[in-house]
């Protein structure tokens, strides 16, 4: 039993992956102050009754700027390609208030299943302008109660290829862009336009963070220029490349070769289930591929792995809740991940990206902001196998939502 101490908040009887069984966790102005078996102070008490208590899920890869846009367009897209045009013809219409009444409703989606921390990549181009980017930063304002929000620039329809996207690029750098993105199989010089990103992220020294290899067939691909566009510039730990579907595609030798490039030049790989399964392989008549790179056997070989959602509810992926823990889940079943590999793939939407993002501050540590999510489960084994609900969440000590257990009314004997 602990010394009495003052608190701001006791969390009774919390789970964490790292004990043997439940602590008391105490918060004072924001922050974990102190994780012991018990803890004696009189402050507000919330008795977490000895369930899982994590760190609160970090996604590293989605669209608030193009999500929910089911019923403004057609949905039967077969490939990239058609999913890009098809909203490039709609962002012209686009508003700031539409784009963030869109982008609010997948937050708050997000905030109560568990998401703490975020990055959200933001179109930038002569056709959005910087609608969609002030749209974002108005989002990461009025939700940083719950939520960190970062904001990752991107011309996703090409760079060098779109007069006007530079200047806007770089607007959006100096107004608050805290990542760099690219699509360079969007443009038609996609090494020059790698080449730019990569010398827009020194000027402004920010973590790049790419769509890339977005397809199936690996006979050519831009991920040797990322490797070498990262060790040429010492950028090792701060570049995530995003889908890389064609590494799915590899026969087991070169696999084997790309994890080694990856491990050594420190670039990470972010994995989308939900719209690497939905756009891959849609031309097969049967035995169609997966297109889904296993990221928990590339993070047991020293590469650092996420897996995040992407897209919600629009022509690249019709379906989404913003919910990491089902994300994880679906990947585990695609992945064919067995039931040693669970632990990592919880990682995937934990651990894993919250390092991919260099967050220094994360994870249920003394010191670190009061930032965790509790889970209806007894056993940290569980979560990925068995899709608990999400009870509570807490962000800088201060309670952020609620979930009601469900309760099942029985027949009178």
């Amino acid at each position: 039993m602990s010394t009495q101490t003052a608190f701001d908040l006791i969390l009774r009887r919390a789970l964490l992956r790292s004990s043997a069984a439940p602590v008391d966790i105490g918060v004072k102005d924001g922050r974990i102050a102190a994780i012991e078996p018990r803890l004696v102070c009189d402050a507000v008490e919330v008795d977490l009754g000895g369930h899982l208590a994590l760190p609160g899920f970090v996604d590293t890869h989605i669209h608030l700027d193009k999500a929910c846009l089911l019923g403004r367009c057609g949905h039967d897209h077969g490939s990239v390609s058609d999913a890009i045009r098809a909203v490039a013809g709609m962002k012209r219409e686009f508003t700031v208030e539409d784009i963030y009444s869109r982008g609010a409703r997948v937050l708050e989606r997000a905030i109560v299943h568990g998401t703490t921390r975020m990055r959200t990549h933001v179109e930038i181009d002569p056709r959005i302008a910087l609608r969609g980017f002030a749209a974002v930063k108005a989002l990461k304002r009025d939700y940083a109660w719950a939520i960190d929000l970062s904001l990752c620039v991107f011309p996703q329809e090409g760079l060098t290829n779109d007069p006007g996207a530079e200047e806007l690029l770089i607007q959006a750098l100096r107004d608050g862009g805290e990542v760099i993105g690219g699509c360079p199989y969007t443009d038609t010089d996609p090494i020059a336009h790698l080449e730019r990103i990569f010398d827009l992220a020194q000027e402004f020294n920010i973590d790049v963070d790419l769509h890339l290899d977005f397809d199936l067939d690996p006979s050519w691909w831009h991920l040797d220029e990322i490797c070498r566009q990262t060790e040429r510039r010492n950028y090792g730990g701060r570049v995530a490349i995003g889908h890389a579907t064609k590494l799915s595609a590899l026969p087991p030798e070169r696999m084997k070769a790309a994890t080694a490039q990856l491990a050594t030049s420190g670039v990470a790989v972010t994995v989308l289930p939900a719209t690497d399964l939905y756009l891959m392989g849609r031309e097969a008549t049967h035995n169609a591929p997966r297109g889904l790179t296993l990221a928990h056997k590339l993070a047991g070989n020293g590469v650092l792995c996420s897996v995040a959602t992407n897209n919600v509810l629009n022509p690249f992926t019709p379906f989404g809740d913003a919910s990491l823990l089902r994300m994880a889940n679906f990947y585990a079943n695609v992945a064919h991940a067995s039931v040693s590999d669970f632990d990592t793939c919880l990682d995937l939407v934990t651990e894993l990206p919250a390092r991919l993002m260099n967050l220094a501050d994360y994870g249920i540590k003394v010191g670190n902001p009061a930032d965790l999510v509790v889970l209806d489960t007894r056993d940290s084994r569980f979560a990925i196998a068995e899709l608990p609900d999400v009870l509570m969440g807490f962000k800088a000590g201060r309670q952020t939502f609620e979930r009601q257990r469900p309760n099942l009314f029985r027949p009178r004997s």
